[in-house]
């Protein structure tokens, strides 16, 4: 596995390659990598024939007084499970190699970013949105892999790449969860001993939605239902049934349908969502 840390290294690098006809696919991570992430790696390596996989903890999403600086970081750990996975380059910036012109307070991402987690943290997805299109103008992959745990950033990613018209695939990978249902998180490293054994609850109760709405009960009712059941355990920021192909309220004929939510648990905060086809609509 290469590593590089100056973008002018990796352009010369991968421009050989793509003067060989060689595709690209990128994962932008911030580190702290576990088996989800190595999904996304089995994704990229599946669509194409060099994988970038990016480690940049951004500064730009996160608002004062969230976990930047103490996000987890073990770059020894991260190297070796992407060698473990025969990783072709792992790249790994400084602040100034991907702003070297400084960042932008107003990004613009739309609307959506604005909703559920953008509500909460408001300016997080132009941050995100910011970072991801630097990553994009440096690496030029022609497919980029991303998980649906993050399902709203996922659709802005989607946005940005067809609002500028980028030629790049967006790709996702299905929600990787621990045995007792837990999504990975790199966040999950915060949990205390007692905190995580109840963060198992925050899947149950969205499952328990999600099987009360096929089975025809009123969604009004089964999200009031569901949000006092997580309040016995968690701090909700939000709990939404929502037409999952655009975050829009559900409409009678509504067929793809997200169960979406974010709480907190102790210091530690979680997201997580369920996406599935109502039928008979």
């Amino acid at each position: 596995m290469k590593v590089f840390e100056r973008t002018v290294d990796l352009q010369f690098f991968l421009d050989n390659c793509k003067n060989n006809n060689k595709k690209v696919a990128l994962v932008p991570t911030m580190g702290g990598l576990h088996d989800g992430h190595l999904m996304l790696v089995e994704k990229a390596q599946a669509l194409a024939d060099i994988v970038v996989v990016s480690i940049f903890v951004n500064p730009t999403q996160f608002s004062k007084g969230e976990d930047f600086e103490s996000y987890p970081k073990n770059f020894t750990n991260d190297k070796a499970l992407l060698d473990t996975r025969s990783v072709d380059i792992l790249f790994i910036p400084s602040k100034n190699e991907i702003y070297p012109d400084g960042t932008l307070l107003n990004y613009e991402v739309g609307e959506m970013g604005k909703i559920l987690c953008g509500a909460f943290r408001p300016f997080h997805f132009n941050g995100v949105a910011q970072v991801i299109k630097r990553l994009f103008d440096i690496v030029m992959p022609d497919y980029s892999v991303f998980g649906e745990k993050d399902y709203q950033q996922l659709l802005i990613i989607k946005s940005l790449v067809q609002n500028l018209d980028l030629s790049v695939s967006i790709e996702s990978v299905a929600t990787q969860r621990e045995v007792d249902g837990l999504a990975m998180s790199t966040r999950n490293q915060h949990l205390s001993i007692e905190n995580r054994k109840k963060a198992s609850l925050f899947y149950r109760q969205l499952s328990k939605a999600k099987t009360a709405i096929e089975q025809g009960k009123l969604i009004k009712f089964v999200r009031q239902d569901a949000l006092f059941k997580l309040s016995v355990d968690f701090e909700v920021e939000y709990l939404e049934v929502l037409n999952a192909n655009n975050l829009t309220q559900i409409a009678t004929n509504t067929a793809e349908i997200i169960i979406i939510s974010a709480i907190r648990l102790g210091d530690t905060r979680l997201i997580d969502n369920i996406v599935f086809r109502r039928l008979n609509v």
